[in-house]
């Protein structure tokens, strides 16, 4: 099995490795390896993308990353392109490491000698899947944290390396736990590698840890129908799914204007307050000219930060003396 056939350490300046890697969660875990002393010999990104409302060819934050150090990179479009593989090769590889990078064919992830491991932002098998960020925050989860594992066949199921766990506190929302995750992620890494070198792991096959707990928590991809907010909803429950989704992709809703009218808008900060009330679900009450809250079935969450379609991100006052007729308005309910 790829990953564990070898007969004696290697020094970290001596072991060559390709890291494969695409945003700037991944940029920290390249840096660690370099600033360590790893000998980094390739690094393997997306290809440049057009980007923003001009549609400029944009490099990935990785590919800057590796530039800036001074390091080789490809950026197929294919993963199983015959060159690719060609080219991969001429690399001589010891070990690949992966950190927010595509799926990856056997015969890439299996060609070191030392195998492929990968970086992932849960506690595995846990929240497997491409937005575990997301949902641990929408499903009101205190801990998370990061996991290294070996490739395998499937997704997110090979045998685990190390873990390391993370608090999240109630100020956290999908930002401020990518950053703190992407910084000890990052240290991981360089553990992980550092074993790997000097074969200190004792992988454990994540079916040994299934059969001690509840079912695995799933982490989707989220696509842009799934960020509507169902107001009908417990306020907890909206509440933490705004939080999963800011700053991006966003939750959102419709607001239903006195006049007839619909604006869009994008909810990126909320708070509940528990209490009883007579309002309608989703009605809208204007407090003290300055907050904006809206009923759901056990209090009010109160919108704190919100942009409409159009306009720049703003606080609820500022909205509101921009904004005419939303109050004894609705949210949509149409979810």
């Amino acid at each position: 099995m790829p990953g564990f056939f070898y007969f004696y350490p290697m020094d970290k300046t001596e072991a060559r490795i390709i890291f494969m890697g695409t945003p700037e969660f991944a940029v920290p875990s390249l840096v660690a390896l370099v600033d360590k002393g790893f000998q980094v010999v390739g690094v393997i990104t997306a290809p440049d993308r057009p980007a923003g409302r001009g549609k400029i060819l944009t490099q990935s934050a990785i590919k800057q990353c590796a530039l800036e150090l001074g390091l080789q990179v490809l950026q197929p479009e294919n993963l199983k392109d015959p060159q690719f593989i060609e080219d991969l090769k001429q690399f001589r590889a010891d070990l690949q490491i992966v950190v927010a990078f595509r799926m990856l064919p056997k015969n890439v992830w299996g060609m070191p000698l030392l195998g492929t491991f990968n970086l992932h932002a849960s506690l595995l098998p846990h929240y497997r899947g491409a937005a575990p960020i997301n949902h641990a925050l929408i499903n009101g989860e205190t801990t998370t944290g990061v996991t290294t594992f070996m490739l395998d066949q499937e997704i997110d199921t090979g045998k685990i390396l190390f873990q390391e766990s993370v608090s999240i506190t109630p100020e956290d929302d999908a930002g401020s736990l990518h950053n703190k995750l992407m910084d000890i992620g990052s240290h991981l890494v360089v553990k992980t590698a550092e074993a790997i070198l000097i074969d200190a792991i004792s992988p454990v096959s994540q079916s040994e840890i299934e059969n001690h707990i509840e079912e695995p928590k799933k982490a989707p991809k989220i696509f842009k129908s799934d960020c509507e907010i169902n107001w009908q909803l417990s306020g907890e429950e909206i509440h933490n799914f705004v939080r999963g989704l800011s700053p991006y992709p966003a939750a959102v809703s419709i607001i239903q204007k006195n006049d007839g009218n619909q604006i869009s808008v994008k909810i990126f900060k909320t708070r509940f307050v528990k209490s009883q009330h007579q309002l309608a679900i989703g009605s809208i009450d204007i407090e003290d000219k300055n907050n904006i809250r809206v009923a759901v079935k056990n209090g009010f969450v109160y919108i704190e930060e919100l942009q409409q379609s159009g306009k720049k991100r703003m606080k609820a006052d500022e909205f509101l003396r921009g904004t005419s007729d939303i109050s004894n308005g609705f949210m949509s309910l149409s979810r």
